[in-house]
């Protein structure tokens, strides 16, 4: 017990005081391995750090980020917004509404949330702003969308808890979609609402910027390849032709095949491309070796069967201990990166999962949206801090926190449905073999 509660103190006060959460993790783990089963111990670091490097699912990671950053270094994104924006430019709210599709359809093209939102941020931000929109819808809409990307295939959070859990990425893919799209029409569907009740909130496009039926018909074919790359993508996972890594490739290949159709692949673009995408997948791999670190750690000294122990014996039944899970996990997500999260936690939850019998992949997605909502969560949300990064002096921290947070209540929403209702969450993924 004394061990457990030093070996997860320790990491709490590590992380409270700014280190970086991959070397947390693996100092950590060297420091407290050698303390308690000598230095020949140190040899699991080392082991534990290939282990993970050398994955093979999260091979996936580097392309998928790769396919992400040709098609926004090229500029597709843009041309997206403003197809949609002609769309949904006379509802009330509509550039929102667009800016809320545009992010779902970017998530599904990244799997990563800063995606998303660092784009429309630079993109759909001032265009709103200059039309007089309410800013905490704003902001709150365009980190909101943009914490999709880790849940809405393919998504690189998803490739590290199939690897983790020992799950099927492809059958959690085909998971998250339908939660996924169901968070985006759960948005959109609210900022209708309120900017109906509120019109100065978010006030439709002015006549004259209105297109003819004609101009927006032909305007539309641009969102066309982008959205046959996603459908190629996802469709030969779930048919079988091929696996998550060999997606990704075919979808980093493809976005480049786009990017040349549109004329917009240049040596610069894809200078920039690959350097976005070495900088993700180095940052993500340090924090998947830290986590194999720390999993080591917990395993080897009994803190992450004493854990699973003590939350398997709670008086609350299947249904009691599996929220306790997800709201250690929501706890955690106001305060750490989801990718840490998903490495500290996962060790701990599958032996409890196991031993209650509850259905792992069902668990494992409402446990990727209990971490997705850690994004847009205050104090400490990621896409929080990535959307203050791209905002105006005039909008303050605290605005943000007030944007986010009835996003934050609406996806929580979705997470209770998909706890009532499991079959939106399974019934895709029991169509595969």
């Amino acid at each position: 017990m004394t061990s457990a509660a030093i070996i997860v103190g320790s990491l709490l006060i590590l992380l409270l005081t700014g280190l970086p959460v991959a070397f947390a993790l693996i100092g950590l783990s060297a420091i407290l391995l050698l303390v308690y089963l000598g230095p020949t111990a140190l040899f699991m670091v080392v082991s534990a750090s290939f282990k993970q490097a050398r994955t093979e699912v999260f091979i996936a990671i580097p392309l998928f980020v790769l396919m992400a950053s040709i098609l926004q270094t090229s500029g597709i994104a843009t041309s997206l917004y403003n197809t949609m924006r002609m769309w949904t430019g006379r509802l009330k709210g509509g550039l929102a509404i667009a800016t809320t599709i545009i992010s779902a359809l970017l998530a599904a093209m990244s799997g990563i949330g800063a995606t998303a939102t660092v784009t429309m941020g630079l993109i759909a931000l001032p265009e709103m702003m200059d039309k007089k929109y309410n800013k905490h819808m704003v902001v709150g809409s365009i980190a909101a969308g943009g914490a999709l990307g880790p849940l809405i295939p393919p998504s690189n959070l998803i490739i590290i808890v199939g690897g983790y859990a020992s799950i099927s990425v492809g059958k959690l893919f085909m998971g998250g979609l339908v939660p996924g799209l169901l968070c985006a029409l759960v948005y959109s569907v609210y900022i209708w609402v309120w900017c109906t009740i509120h019109p100065e909130y978010g006030p439709a496009l002015p006549e004259e910027e209105m297109l003819s039926f004609r101009e927006k018909i032909k305007a539309t074919p641009v969102v066309i390849p982008p959205l046959g790359l996603i459908v190629l993508v996802l469709g030969g996972i779930y048919g079988g032709i091929f696996t998550p890594t060999e997606a990704a490739g075919f979808g980093a290949i493809g976005a480049m095949v786009i990017a040349a159709l549109y004329r917009r692949l240049t040596i610069s673009s894809l200078f920039d491309g690959l350097k976005i995408s070495f900088k993700v997948t180095a940052m993500i791999m340090w924090l998947v070796i830290g986590g194999g670190c720390y999993s080591t750690l917990i395993t080897c000294t009994g803190t992450a069967g004493l854990i699973s122990e003590f939350l398997v014996n709670i008086p609350f039944g299947v249904t009691g201990v599996t929220w306790v899970m997800l709201t250690i996990t929501l706890i955690m997500g106001m305060f750490i990166d989801p990718v840490a999260i998903t490495m500290i936690c996962v060790p701990v939850f599958m032996p409890v999962i196991k031993m209650l019998g509850i259905d792992p992949l069902w668990f494992m997605l409402l446990f990727s949206m209990a971490t997705i909502i850690g994004y847009i969560t205050p104090p400490f949300g990621l896409n929080i801090f990535y959307m203050k990064g791209v905002t105006p002096s005039n909008i303050t921290l605290v605005d943000i926190y007030k944007g986010v947070i009835p996003f934050c209540i609406l996806q929580i929403g979705v997470l209770i449905l998909c706890f009532i209702f499991p079959c939106l969450l399974t019934w895709l993924p029991g169509f595969m073999n």
